[in-house]
C-alpha cells in the first residue's frame, strides 16, 4: 500500500475567487496547494476587457501570501459584445490565458453571458486565428429542459457544432457532469478536453435531496445520477489526457448557502488535493494521479509543467465543519468530513 506520494505541484483549471474582502481571503487556500489557477470572470461587473482582467489579477496578486509562488491565469467574459480585437490583444499581452462562455443566465453573475451562441461565431473564429482557449460552461437555459438533461441538450445543440465548424479551436469542457460530456471529450479530437471537479467525483444527486435539501452539495451544473458519477471517476483515473483538475471552488457564506434561495457553489480549495486523491486511491489509479493533477493541462494550455513539487501522506484529517471569511462561516466541501490522505506541502 502507497503511503505517501510526492507529485509535480499540480494546477486547478477553473476556479472562482470572487473578488473584494471574500477574494482576499480564500485566495491563500488555493496558493497553497496550486501553483497556477484559472481564474473564472464572472464577477459583477464581469471581467469583459484586457484592462479589467490586468486590474483583477493585480488584485488576486495582492492577496496571495508572502513567499508563495502562484500565479492567476485570467480568462475574458464573453458577451453579445465581445471586441475580439481586445481580447487578441490581451492574450497576446498574455493577460489573457482563454475565454470564457456562459449561456446567459447558466449560472451565478451570467446575467451578461451569450444569448445566442451562433452569434458568437466570428470572436470564435478569431479565436482559432489566435490559437486562444475557449472554456464553456455547457448547460442550456431554457426553462422547458429539465435540469438534468441541460448538458446533454448544450452538446446536441451547440457543442458539436462549435467543435466541427471550428476544428482547430482548442475547447475545454468544463465541470462535466455526465456520461454524455464523457463520450463527446473522448469521441472528439485533440483540440477538446474536459475538467472535472471532486465533488462531481463523490456524489450523485441524491446528496442535494435525501434527508432534507442539502445546500452545500449544490452546485452548477448539478449532480446527476448514480452511473454519471461513475462515469466521470472512469474517465478522471483512466490517464487520457483529455482530462484533467478543476476545483470550481466557488466561495458562498453560510448564510447565502443556507437561504430561502440558496447559492450555487461549492468551496473545494481548502482540501481539494486531498479530496481528489481519495478517489485515485478507491479506484486503484494512484500512478495517474500526477497526470490528472500536475499534467494534463498543462499540456493541453502549451504551458510549462510546474519544477516543483509536493507531497500528500496517508493520515487521517479531520476537515471542519466550518471555516472563517470576512467574519463569517463558510462551509468547505467535505465539512465535518474525515478524509484519509493529508496534504503536507
Amino acid at each position: 500500500m502507497t503511503d505517501s506520494i510526492t507529485i509535480r505541484r499540480p494546477d486547478d483549471w477553473h476556479l472562482h475567487f470572487r473578488d473584494g474582502d471574500v477574494m482576499r481571503e480564500v485566495v491563500p487556500y488555493t496558493a497553497r496547494q496550486f501553483a497556477r489557477a484559472i481564474v473564472m470572470p464572472n464577477l459583477t461587473p464581469p471581467v469583459t476587457t484586457t484592462e479589467l482582467a490586468a486590474a483583477y489579477r493585480d488584485r488576486i496578486l495582492a492577496a496571495v501570501p508572502a513567499g508563495v509562488d502562484f500565479t492567476p491565469l485570467m480568462t475574458c467574459y464573453l458577451t453579445d459584445n465581445t471586441d475580439a480585437d481586445d481580447l487578441a490583444r490581451g492574450a497576446a499581452k498574455g493577460v489573457f490565458t482563454a475565454a470564457k462562455m456562459y449561456p446567459a443566465n447558466a449560472t451565478t453573475n451570467s446575467a451578461a453571458g451569450v444569448t445566442n451562441v451562433e452569434k458568437l461565431y466570428p470572436v470564435l473564429a478569431r479565436m482559432e486565428a489566435e490559437d486562444i482557449v475557449l472554456c464553456i460552461h455547457g448547460e442550456v437555459t431554457d426553462h422547458a429542459i429539465d435540469v438534468f438533461d441541460r448538458e446533454k441538450e448544450f452538446i446536441d445543440r451547440h457543442l458539436r457544432a462549435i467543435a466541427a465548424n471550428f476544428p482547430k479551436l482548442r475547447v475545454v469542457f468544463e465541470h462535466i457532469t455526465t456520461s454524455d460530456a464523457v463520450d463527446f471529450v473522448m469521441q472528439a479530437g485533440p483540440n477538446v478536453a474536459a475538467t472535472i471537479t471532486p465533488q462531481h467525483l463523490h456524489i450523485n444527486r441524491n446528496a442535494m435531496l435525501v434527508g432534507g435539501i442539502q445546500p452545500h452539495n449544490y452546485c452548477l451544473p448539478v449532480a446527476k445520477r448514480e452511473s454519471h458519477r461513475l462515469s466521470l471517476r472512469k474517465a478522471a483515473t483512466s490517464g487520457s489526457p483529455k482530462f484533467f483538475l478543476g476545483t470550481d471552488s466557488a466561495p458562498h457564506l453560510r448564510s447565502a448557502k443556507e437561504s430561502a434561495c440558496g447559492c450555487a457553489g461549492i468551496f473545494g480549495a481548502p482540501y481539494a488535493l486531498e479530496s481528489y486523491i481519495t478517489v485515485f486511491d478507491e479506484e486503484g489509479a494512484l500512478d495517474r494521479f500526477e497526470g490528472f493533477a500536475s499534467l494534463h493541462g498543462p499540456a493541453f494550455y502549451k504551458l510549462p509543467v510546474n519544477e516543483a513539487t509536493v507531497t500528500l501522506e496517508r493520515a487521517e484529517l479531520a476537515v471542519p465543519p466550518c471555516l472563517h471569511v470576512t467574519g463569517e462561516e463558510i462551509v468547505p466541501w467535505h465539512g465535518g468530513q474525515t478524509l484519509g490522505w493529508k496534504f503536507v506541502g
